[in-house]
């Protein structure tokens, strides 16, 4: 008897240190973040207005790699975009299995495209097709969910492609981001268009061009322009107020 009621001691005291730690963690973020129910393909955090959605996991990959994937975003039209040039560093963020990384790296030459990537998955699939194609001038990078973990003033452009309306933290990536972004340093920031309904895509996996100017000018920055000149997305560039 004796030894049941310590053992249900122990467990009333532990519940109760898991909720201190739980509303220490809400409060901590109360001021950027809140927490209710939404979308199903949300994760019930919100920023700033706008759900967050779901990660893609790497078991997604080959969607990033479809055969389609040109004809329906014109990638190469977006790296025209971003008027890449010889001795560029570049930061492909979210870069994923590293489908624009290896389209951009002959294009810098001598310079580099940092590969930055959460998943350890999605960092060896391009480990892989950085040894297949002898990509010297790629360097893989592990971020975290609060920091693209760069070198402070060491990027000149910076790549976001459908992976920013993910970002659990996207405050504290952003300016982590802009930590690594030197003083004329543009930032690309591609997402499908939430203005569209036509656009095949979940809603939570797009963003309108007032929403994105919103959260990046909490973090630090301006848009200077938006290209509308992809078929289904945005091409916003923004750089340091």
């Amino acid at each position: 008897m004796k030894i049941g009621m310590k053992y249900k001691s122990v467990l009333i005291l532990l519940g109760l240190l898991m909720v201190c730690s739980c509303k220490g963690q809400v409060m901590e973020s109360s001021t950027d973040y809140q927490y209710k129910s939404g979308d199903p393909n949300g994760i019930g955090k919100w920023y700033k207005g706008r759900e967050i959605a779901h990660v893609m996991g790497f078991q997604g990959m080959s969607w990033l790699e479809r055969s389609e994937r040109e004809e329906e975003e014109n990638t190469s039209k977006l790296l025209q975009n971003m008027n890449i040039k010889p001795g560029d560093t570049i930061a492909d963020i979210g870069a994923g299995s590293g489908y624009h990384v290896f389209k951009m790296a002959p294009m810098v030459e001598d310079g580099m495209v940092y590969a930055v990537d959460i998943q350890p998955e999605m960092l060896a699939a391009m480990e892989a097709k950085k040894m297949e194609g002898n990509s010297i001038n790629v360097l893989l990078v592990q971020g975290s969910e609060k920091s693209v973990n760069l070198r402070e003033n060491s990027v000149d452009k910076v790549l976001l492609v459908d992976v920013y309306h993910e970002f659990n933290y996207p405050l504290e990536m952003i300016q982590s981001i802009i930590k690594a972004m030197r003083p004329e340093a543009e930032l690309y920031l591609i997402e499908y268009r939430g203005e569209d309904a036509s656009v095949p895509i979940k809603e939570l996996h797009k963003m309108t061009e007032a929403q994105a100017v919103t959260e990046m000018k909490a973090a630090g920055l301006s848009l200077k322009q938006n290209m509308d000149n992809l078929p289904w997305q945005h091409c916003m560039v923004f750089v340091k107020d």
